[in-house]
């Protein structure tokens, strides 16, 4: 079958071309090397194209993405622009264009087309109401020229209604095409159905399963990892509900990060660790295609999800072709890399307690504050009584032990407990026992068992105070 999308306005067609060839690899063998390679695996933003979609409320817009990360075939159907594609036919600069130019914030260069394309998304977003930072927040620049380029985010105006660009983009998109496509001893098949993916997976025991790539396709890049079959999930409507009652939410295990983000959002549910944890997950650029069925999928123990999962007391939907089952999240992970998933059974969503306790932290400590992978990650969830005792308390780390852990007896011991820095000290001694910490780069074993101390003192010193004036 032909892989066919619509590129800068003009319908393209593609065959026999290897499906682990990325997007930006095959922009660049095409000739359009506006599109930067920088990294390959997510962190600079040189490869952003626009993808033509609608974010999680149904409304039009463009969403920038990495195309380092993406497969070829994953584009089957879609409608991208890149930075060709930004300026008029005519040649005439678009806004974003003139604002680089006026506003200086070109330097090396190497970067700008990211910038580029990840401010023209911006321009068109739906509601757009002043500057948001983290528009370019996937996009790195080593020429430290932000303030410019921030200066011309913050100055954008609004597009006229008559924008040949704003018109284009409010024509409704064609919904997800199947695919299944072979070519180089790679195949990449596209179901639009849960059934026709467990049929697909039956067909291909050995196949692999991507969801938003933004792992898999790392591998792919920079391991020159090569899989005989890839099925994606991307366009299973099973896989991308929402839902939420009195007593959970429910989120489908494909959905994007940033869908899940505006869905919350939107529904006005108000969920501190994972408010708290976006930001921290990488870019917007990664988390408009990555899902939280991926993050929990590659078990990583060093997993930004996991921790704040597992202090919600999440419990998973796991799906076979015999059905589905529950599992609570703290039972899912059995190893280094290693799941409780069975023989061609998938994560189908996720679901969070509403009452959940009151007050929640989420702390990642990592060479950068932000765009980082995490050293060691903890997630913290308390209830106090009026007089000031632990009701609840749920705490879960990454990145001190082969899998994200849940400090099930330090919460016990802590229940009836007055919060006092007394009841701090003696938590916190109980955690050096926690997990197995390993020596990195990134950090010492000995360094990493301190700061399951440490981040419990941090959110006693921070919640410490709520809790008096709560009284």
């Amino acid at each position: 079958m032909t892989v066919r999308f619509v590129l800068n306005g003009k319908a393209v067609e593609i065959e026999h071309v290897d499906p682990h060839v990325t997007l930006l690899q095959w922009l660049r063998e095409s000739g359009l090397t506006g599109t930067k390679e920088g990294c390959a695996e997510g962190e600079c933003g040189a490869c952003a194209v626009a993808l033509k979609s609608a974010d999680a409320h149904g409304n039009p817009c463009y969403t920038p993405i990495n195309s380092c990360l993406v497969a070829l075939p994953s584009m089957h159907g879609e409608e991208l622009v890149s930075v060709e594609g930004v300026a008029a036919p005519s040649g005439e600069l678009h806004p974003v264009q003139r604002g680089m130019v006026e506003r200086a914030g070109s330097q090396c260069g190497y970067c700008t087309p990211g910038f580029v394309v990840s401010l023209f998304c911006e321009y068109y977003r739906p509601g757009r109401d002043g500057y948001d930072p983290e528009s370019i927040s996937g996009n790195l620049c080593r020429c430290t020229g932000y303030r410019p380029i921030a200066d011309v985010a913050r100055a954008l105006p609004k597009p006229e209604p008559t924008d040949p660009v704003l018109v284009q983009l409010s024509k409704p998109r064609a919904p997800k095409a199947s695919l299944e496509y072979a070519a180089d001893g790679g195949e990449f098949v596209r179901p639009t159905s849960l059934t026709g993916l467990f049929d697909a997976w039956a067909k291909r025991p050995n196949a692999v399963l991507l969801g938003g790539g933004t792992d898999l396709v790392v591998y792919a890049n920079q391991r020159y990892d090569r899989f005989a079959s890839l099925i994606a999930l991307d366009a299973v409507p099973e896989l991308r509900s929402f839902e939420h009652s009195p007593t959970e939410i429910t989120l489908g295990s494909g959905l994007s990060l940033s869908h899940v983000e505006q869905l919350l959002h939107g529904a006005g549910l108000h969920v501190p660790l994972l408010e708290q944890l976006w930001p921290l997950f990488s870019s917007r650029l990664i988390r408009n295609r990555a899902t939280l069925g991926g993050n929990l999928g590659t078990a990583s123990p060093i997993g930004d999800s996991p921790p704040a999962l597992l202090a919600l007391d999440a419990e998973l939907s796991l799906a076979s072709e015999s059905g589905v089952r529950r599992l609570p999240l703290r039972e899912f992970f059995v190893g280094y890399r290693k799941t409780a998933l069975g023989g061609r059974e998938l994560i189908a969503a996720v679901h969070i307690p509403v009452q959940s306790p009151r007050i929640q932290r989420f702390y990642k400590v990592s060479k950068r504050v932000m765009d980082d992978i995490s050293t060691v990650a903890g997630a913290f969830a308390l209830d106090l009584s009026g007089e000031q005792r632990v009701e609840r308390l749920q705490i879960a780390f990454g990145g001190v032990a082969a899998t994200p852990v849940r400090a099930l007896a330090v919460e016990q011991l802590a229940v009836g407990r007055t919060w006092n820095q007394q009841t701090c000290e003696q938590l916190a001694a109980e955690l050096v026992t926690l997990g197995s910490p390993m020596t990195d780069h990134r950090g010492s074993a000995e360094y990493r068992r301190a700061m399951l101390g440490k981040l419990l003192q941090k959110f006693f010193a921070e919640t410490s105070s709520l809790a008096e004036a709560a009284q």
